[in-house]
């Protein structure tokens, strides 16, 4: 993260890729997510250009016609690159725009795709040998068209920390709360998504198809009572039995249901939630880590030790070192 403060130079610039035929949601989320000011933060959040990749008028969906900052002289200076879907899976892609990928990424730049953007990234060849993921209608093509990458099925979003790439539309959002969290920390990445109104961390392996039929209307109430309820008891032990006898279904139909609300089992919830309680408390107070592990349900700190590293590749000590 840059310090507070900094040289407007000095502060990491975010560069969206702009075309004719461009996708305005994909576009959307990077420009809300790393283009809006945040004040709150003095001068250390991101620059933000927009660079053309084609000459001549853009348009994108929608009828909507562009004006840029600049071309591909800004992939040059950008710290982080965003690819909006393609225009098109089978649309070819320039190979003036894929050297200039080739040498940000050579000098250490970040790559990001949502959606069909996987497909500029693949072109590029910087994928090869590498782990990505896409809208679940495009996987296919991916993997044949591609065979060098390994596409991932069914997850929001995967990559390292130069190399990201991320699901259908929405998960675009994940993955760039994601970069902020690990630019800025959780605070920060929290406040952004409460003025997205949006959830503030969804795991990146969480599944893309989430099976949503409409709830009977007793069932949909206990359950968001049920979400209340745990995130003021994270740290008291749970089990589907005792959160079945809370809300007062079977164990069977409450597993249905919770899979229902947020793809996952009511374990793998609280493990995400504690994390994520745990992360606050690391970054945003002194108390001990055996306190913090106490405060979060993981009853020791060798526990949260073995979770957070299971998660995160690092300790409790070296996040809060990292982002205190």
């Amino acid at each position: 993260m840059t310090a507070p403060g900094c040289p407007a130079a000095s502060r990491p610039l975010v560069v969206t890729l702009a075309y004719d035929g461009l996708c305005t949601f994909e576009f959307g989320v990077s420009v809300e997510i790393f283009g809006l000011p945040r004040p709150e933060l003095g001068d250390s959040w991101y620059r933000f250009a927009v660079a053309a990749v084609d000459e001549g008028e853009l348009r994108a969906t929608g009828g909507v016609r562009l004006m840029t900052d600049g071309g591909y002289e800004l992939l040059e200076q950008a710290d982080t690159i965003v690819i909006p879907g393609w225009r098109g899976a089978n649309m070819p892609v320039p190979e003036k725009l894929c050297s200039a990928l080739r040498l940000a990424h050579q000098r250490g730049c970040r790559l990001i795709s949502i959606c069909s953007g996987v497909f500029v990234l693949a072109a590029s060849g910087l994928l090869n040998g590498q782990q990505a993921t896409t809208h679940w209608r495009y996987t296919d093509e991916l993997r044949q068209r591609f065979p060098a990458i390994k596409v991932v099925d069914d997850v929001l979003y995967v990559g390292d920390s130069q190399l990201m790439t991320s699901a259908g539309s929405a998960a675009g959002i994940d993955l760039c709360l994601h970069v902020v969290r690990e630019d800025f920390g959780l605070e920060v990445a929290n406040n952004v998504a409460r003025r997205l109104v949006v959830q503030p961390h969804r795991d990146g392996r969480q599944t893309q198809h989430l099976e949503r039929p409409v709830a009977r209307s007793r069932e949909s109430e206990r359950l968001g009572q049920l979400f209340d309820w745990l995130h003021l008891h994270l740290a008291e032990p749970h089990s589907l039995a005792s959160l079945s006898r809370r809300v007062g279904m079977s164990q069977r139909t409450l597993l249905r249901r919770f899979r229902e609300a947020t793809g996952v089992t009511p374990a793998h919830w609280l493990l995400n939630e504690r994390l994520r309680q745990a992360q606050q408390a690391l970054s945003e107070s002194r108390i001990s880590i055996e306190q913090v592990a106490l405060n979060s349900g993981f009853g020791s700190a060798s526990a949260l030790r073995h979770h957070f590293q299971q998660q995160f590749a690092i300790s409790p000590q070296a996040y809060r070192k990292k982002f205190t």
